[in-house]
Formats: structure tokens, sequence, C-alpha cells
């Protein structure tokens, strides 16, 4: 467990040390995509040295999709940060409100959804995403709604596919066995991490799709 205490306090110091940067980037949306993707970029360097963990990414990066990813750790959020340009998140609300990195998020332009009301108007959401994308960005989002453990089965949102389908944009699959190696809880393990970008799905693909994709090399 030695490993996995060295690592937590690893990445909290990490963090607090960009926390400055983070406000001061504030001022300009490029310079804040710049600092948060150098911080992602540091999670991983972070994974590599102190717990033993690498990543290995499979696929091909196709800008402008609906990147639909499995969610098992910090591990993947990184990943996809640091290799798919010009990206967004569509995230819990209550995450914008986090000091400093809630507000970096917001000024990157990630959108925050209110899941506890369940009033979120799918329509606008759609018209947002797309807007995006035709301005070159790239949404990524955990249909999952939360981390899975290896081998738990999580029901998927269908709010993706309604985005997805109004949008005219089609989906890219990502899944994941990072959990394995960054666990949820418990002891971190050396290893290789991979990230598997499936084969693309029409924008109409159905749920159960989807979820064979994200799984189909998951944990």
């Amino acid at each position: 467990m030695l490993r996995t205490y060295l690592f937590k306090i690893s990445l909290a110091t990490w963090f607090t040390l960009w926390s400055p940067l983070l406000l001061i980037g504030l001022v300009s949306k490029k310079l804040t995509i710049k600092f948060v993707t150098a911080d992602a970029r540091g999670v991983l360097w972070l994974a590599r040295i102190v717990a033993g963990i690498r990543w290995k990414l499979h696929g091909t990066v196709k800008p402008g999709r609906i990147v639909a990813s499995k969610h098992m750790s910090i591990l993947e959020i990184a990943v996809l940060e640091t290799t798919f340009p010009n990206m967004f998140f569509i995230i819990k609300r209550e995450l914008l409100w986090i000091p400093i990195y809630g507000w970096a998020f917001w000024r990157m332009g990630f959108i925050g959804v209110n899941r506890s009301r369940g009033a979120t108007n799918m329509k606008i959401l759609a018209e947002r995403v797309n807007a995006r994308i035709k301005m070159g960005q790239t949404l990524v989002i955990f249909p999952e709604g939360t981390r899975a453990k290896p081998g738990q089965g999580v029901t998927l949102r269908r709010g993706l596919l309604f985005i997805a389908e109004a949008a005219k944009i089609p989906i890219l699959p990502v899944g994941t066995d990072s959990g394995i190696y960054w666990p949820k809880r418990g002891r971190m393990q050396p290893g290789v991490a991979n990230v598997w970008i499936e084969p693309e799905l029409p924008y109409n693909a159905s749920l159960d799709e989807l979820a064979a994709a994200i799984a189909l090399h998951s944990a």
C-alpha cells in the first residue's frame, strides 16, 4: 500500500501546486486550456513514475465526434484531455463550483447539468453541443455517469444518444481497463493501462450497441 499512499500524496500535492497557475489562467480561455492540459500530462507522469502505471492508446483519434468513454479512473480523463484537441466535457453542475479547478473547467467551456432535478432541456443541450462541434471542438462524455469497477455493469444514461441523434453527430466509443491498475478504492497496481478507441457508431445507434462498444475491450 506504500506506493498507493505515496501516489495519492503526490497527486494531491501536484493539484495544489497547479492551483495558482490555473487561477492566473482564468484571464484567458486559451491559457486555461494550456494549463489544464499540462496539468493532465503531469497526472499521467506521476502515475508512471510514482505508481508504476503506464498507458497505451489504441485506435484512431477522430475529432468532431461525440466521444463516449467508459470511466474507471482519472487516468482516462487525462488521456482523453491530452489526446483530443479542443475537447469539452458535459459534467455535473456541482463540479463547476469547486474552487479554482471548477472555475477552470467553466473557463474551458465545460457544460454543467443539474442531474438532481432531472430537468435538463436536452434540445437546448444538443444545440449547444452541435454549435461547439461545428467550431471544431470535441465532446467527451461518460455515459455511465460514474466510475465503474472492473467487470461491473453500469446502466448507460440515454441523454448522450438524444444529443447525438438531435445533432446528427457520430459517436466514438472508448473503452479502458484502467480500473485494474487505478481502482476507485484500494491498492494501485503497476502495469500498462489501455485506452481503446473503438470503431465509430452512427448517431442513431442504440443504447445496447453503445454499451457493448465501450465494454468490448474494457476490464
